[in-house]
């Protein structure tokens, strides 16, 4: 309910809001290349089979340490690895590098 009442503000606030370039302290978004091509084809991105595997145990929403175990890794070499994918993959977050790979049916 608090999410839905959230969402409904935002919006209703974007039209009070000073046009992007006007506002302070906006730091702008890089310009990110197209996940898809023209024929809607994903570029191709090669992932091990341990980082597919590292991402879909994140895909289960266990915490790092858990993975790490379940990976027999330590949490500092998981996390390095995740940065790793992440930087490969253009993408930010551990989330968004799981959504990437399930978008592409690899998890």
């Amino acid at each position: 309910m608090e999410q839905a009442t959230l969402v409904r503000r935002t919006v209703e606030d974007q039209n009070t809001l000073a046009p992007r370039e006007h506002r302070e302290n906006v730091v702008p978004l890089q310009a990110r290349a197209r996940e898809t091509t023209l024929n809607g084809a994903y570029p191709p991105v090669d992932l091990s089979h341990e980082e597919l595997e590292l991402l879909a145990e994140i895909a289960t929403g266990v915490t790092t340490e858990v993975a790490a175990r379940h990976l027999e890794l330590s949490a500092r070499t998981l996390r390095r690895r995740i940065r790793n994918i992440c930087d490969v993959l253009g993408v930010n977050t551990p989330i968004e590098a799981v959504v990437w790979a399930a978008r592409r049916q690899l998890i």
